[in-house]
């Protein structure tokens, strides 16, 4: 049903778990009709995943997005390039979804009933397009998607080895501090009042006295209008100086 009181679109779907490859299916046709030229980028997440937004803005500023990529948690069963959770989220680019609803759609080696485990499903049907999944860990190899809540990252043992999430993931899993990028993007099975505790330590506190800058990040990008140049880094701007420094430069060559 729709509501009102949020900006929700409500599809031709029945609800419950058992078909979210259909409401899957389905959004992703919405996005593709109305939405499709109004992002580069575009996200599924579940209800209890909470998003970093900031960061993954940064780590998508490096790509195109008339590649056919996606990003997320990555497995390795099932799909042979792997698939994203569908818990801690996946992203598709713009040409990534229109690949998807052009071609894998109506393509009966894309699964065509409401069945089957969602990321998988897509996982498969991009796989059939030629989309790309992507690597979305950090340059030290720490994972920005997460399919759990932190403290099942964060603290040593806390999950079993034996526990099913190490047979699937793709990479390498990490406990303790290093197991989550310092632009970790998402976390899944996040209650509501989890939601608002992330969200004042991660938007509200501020330890006096330290200063935080994100480790492994993207180079330097460097803009030129008119005589200065903008040099843009990890998201803070400077502007530098620039007819002396254009100067000199000018001279020398």
């Amino acid at each position: 049903m729709p509501d009102t009181s949020l900006p929700t679109v409500a599809l031709p779907v029945k609800e419950g778990r058992d078909f979210l490859w259909a409401k899957t299916k389905e959004a992703f046709k919405y996005i593709y009709k109305h939405y499709l030229d109004q992002a580069d980028f575009f996200m599924k997440a579940d209800d209890d995943t909470y998003v970093v937004v900031e960061n993954l803005r940064y780590m998508l500023s490096e790509y195109s997005p008339m590649s056919p990529i996606y990003f997320g948690c990555r497995f390795k069963p099932f799909v042979k390039q792997g698939y994203m959770s569908g818990g801690a989220g996946y992203v598709l680019s713009k040409a990534a979804v229109t690949r998807f609803v052009e071609d894998a759609l109506p393509n009966k080696d894309c699964r065509q009933d409401h069945g089957g485990s969602e990321d998988v499903e897509i996982g498969k049907c991009l796989d059939l397009v030629g989309v790309k999944a992507m690597d979305s860990r950090d340059s030290l190899g720490r994972g920005r998607f997460f399919p759990f809540v932190p403290e099942h990252h964060l603290i040593p043992g806390h999950v079993n080895k034996d526990f099913w999430y190490y047979k699937y993931i793709f990479y390498e899993s990490r406990e303790g501090l290093d197991c989550c990028s310092d632009s970790a993007i998402s976390f899944h099975y996040v209650s509501p009042n989890l939601m608002y505790v992330l969200d004042y330590l991660i938007y509200h506190l501020r330890p006096y006295g330290i200063s935080h800058n994100v480790h492994g990040l993207t180079p330097t990008l460097i803009e030129s209008s008119g005589g200065s140049e903008k040099v843009i880094t990890g998201g803070s701007e400077k502007v530098m100086v620039e007819e002396e420094k254009l100067a000199d430069t000018n001279t020398k060559s």
